[in-house]
């Protein structure tokens, strides 16, 4: 088949349009995938931040632990010093 001067400029024409469709087509898909990247960097970032804080009540709680032993100790040397003194002054 022999296409004229003007029929092969369309035809050509019309491979460029689709090729130039197709690469915004790939650019388009190339935002949302960079685009999910970042909505999971951020959902990674957020989960970080909550095993932190997570990390940073353990602390906490293992710091009102100390805190009552320590208290607890206590409340055993004040009974050990009541007892000897209720000792020393019965003899």
């Amino acid at each position: 088949m022999v296409l004229k001067g003007n029929e092969l400029y369309q035809k050509e024409h019309s491979y460029e349009r689709e090729r130039e469709r197709e690469r915004e087509r790939e650019r388009v898909r190339e935002r949302e995938r960079e685009r999910e990247r970042e909505r999971e960097r951020e959902r990674e970032r957020e989960r970080e931040r909550e095993r932190e804080r997570e990390r940073e009540r353990e602390r906490e709680r293992e710091r009102e632990r100390e805190r009552e032993r320590e208290r607890e100790r206590e409340r055993e040397r004040e009974r050990e010093r009541e007892s000897r003194n209720t000792k020393d002054g019965r003899k």
